[in-house]
Parts: structure tokens; C-alpha cells; sequence
């Protein structure tokens, strides 16, 4: 945690000192989000808080959960430097519901959320379970295609090496975090793929409409050795950018009169 705490990909300090400021995730995703003032929206899995304080910028009620103190202890921080209005809960992920109740209008999610999670139908039973009647899930991640190629090729050959359903955990040596920084005390890593239809269906199966669903050319962050980062912070494929989508976006609601 202190490792990212740190980053200047974060940059937790400008985020502070600039109060229109809203990190890159979230700037991404303001068009979709639209206006959010009045609303209440959950952040699942807001690690130390970033993208929480922004969705609050774009005028949220927000609530933010993680499992890690830590995480939250630089959330709270966070939020208090930016002299924002955010309220932090340590939780399991799958035991979210039981500790907030269907209270929100917008469930937020991603970026690098779902690849911790051993089971997609529980997750989206978890955010079924959060939401008021006509309330909205919004969901940007990596493309589970993306997590099937061979991350360690130094050339531009796509390589599929990992499974791409829900399956056993898969694990990993990272020596360094996906920021800059120094190398992190627990390299290992467990983590699990789930596939597009998998991901859809589990929503559907949760009772909520799915409204729209989008495939990215661009990525947040440098998952592939080759991919090249462009004028607006992304990275993509420089060459054959169509063979692979890096990131998907997912938007459902939940009926009006759905009991969860």
C-alpha cells in the first residue's frame, strides 16, 4: 500500500491540491457517468480512494469499500486533504450487502477489480444486492481476452497462455507493482479470469438489465510489454490495434420493483 501511496501515478498530492481535478479512470468514464449530483454511489473494491474522491467531485454521495485497512486508512486521508465528504467501510467483497443494504443508485467498479475476485455470479449477486430499484451498475475493466496473453514476450506477437474462463487461481511472481516504485514485500499474487459471457450472464442472472456493453482499443495501464502509451496517458497496440480489445465497460440497472 505505501508503494502506491507513493506513486506519481497516483499522485495523491495533485489530486488534493486541485480541487477539479478527477483521476484519469474517472475522467475517462464522466461522459458515461453523466451527472451524478444527489446520487448515491458505492466505489467496490476503492483501494486508497482515487477514483472515490473524483466520483464525489462529479457531485456522489459516495461510499467506498475495500477489504484492506491500509487501502483505507490513505482513502480517508485522501478524502479529508480533499476536504470531501466520503464515507469508508472495511468489507469483504462478497459480504458487502450484508454490511450496506440496497441503498445505493450507481455501483462503480473497476479499473483491475474483477481479476481479484474467485467468483463472477457472486460479484454480480453482491451489486444486485446494493442497488435501489432503477439504480445502475457502471463497470469498465480489462478484457478478459487481454488477461489470457503471454505478458512477458518483448515482441508484438499475441500469445494466448492463460485460461480465459472462471477457473482454478492462477498464480503469479510480480517483484513490482503495475506503478512505479520499488519492489513490493509479497510478490505472489492469485488471481482469477472470467470471461466476457460469463461476466454478462452473471449480471443477468443477478436480476439486472445489462444496457449497454463496449470493447477498448486503449488500456489504463501498460499490460503488455509493446503496448505504447499515447497523448492521453492510454496505452494501446501501435500495430494490428484491432486483433485484440485491452478493456471492456459495462452498464446494466436493476428493474423497477426488482427485489434483491
Amino acid at each position: 500500500m505505501p508503494v502506491h501511496a507513493a506513486s506519481d501515478e497516483y499522485d495523491l498530492a495533485g489530486l488534493a491540491a486541485d480541487p477539479d481535478r478527477l483521476s484519469p479512470v474517472v475522467t475517462y468514464d464522466r461522459s458515461a457517468l453523466a451527472d451524478l449530483t444527489g446520487l448515491d454511489a458505492v466505489h467496490l473494491q476503492c483501494h486508497i480512494g482515487t477514483d472515490t474522491v473524483s466520483l464525489a467531485r462529479l457531485g456522489a454521495r459516495i461510499t467506498g469499500v475495500d477489504f484492506s485497512p491500509g487501502a483505507l486508512a490513505v482513502a480517508r486521508e485522501l478524502a479529508r486533504e480533499c476536504r470531501i465528504d466520503a464515507r469508508f467501510v472495511e468489507s469483504e467483497l462478497y459480504a458487502v450487502p450484508e454490511v450496506l443494504g440496497p441503498d445505493f443508485d450507481l455501483v462503480y467498479t473497476g479499473v483491475g477489480a474483477l481479476n481479484w475476485l474467485p467468483d463472477i455470479a457472486g460479484w454480480a449477486r453482491v451489486v444486485a444486492g446494493l442497488l435501489r430499484p432503477g439504480g445502475r451498475l457502471y463497470l469498465r475493466d480489462a478484457h478478459p481476452m487481454l488477461l489470457t496473453m503471454d505478458y512477458r514476450r518483448t515482441d508484438d506477437l499475441l500469445s494466448v497462455v492463460e485460461p480465459y474462463f472462471e477457473a482454478e487461481a492462477q498464480f503469479g511472481h510480480h517483484e513490482r507493482t503495475y506503478t512505479d516504485g520499488p519492489p513490493v514485500a509479497s510478490p505472489g499474487q492469485y488471481q482469477w479470469n472470467h470471461g466476457l459471457g460469463e461476466i454478462v450472464q452473471a449480471v443477468i442472472d443477478a436480476g439486472l438489465t445489462v444496457t449497454a456493453l463496449r470493447e477498448h482499443r486503449e488500456c489504463e495501464w501498460k499490460a503488455l510489454d509493446h503496448l505504447v502509451q499515447g497523448d492521453d496517458g492510454k496505452f494501446r497496440l501501435v500495430e494490428g490495434a484491432d486483433r485484440l480489445p485491452l478493456m471492456f465497460t459495462l452498464q446494466a440497472v436493476s428493474p423497477v420493483g426488482f427485489a434483491s
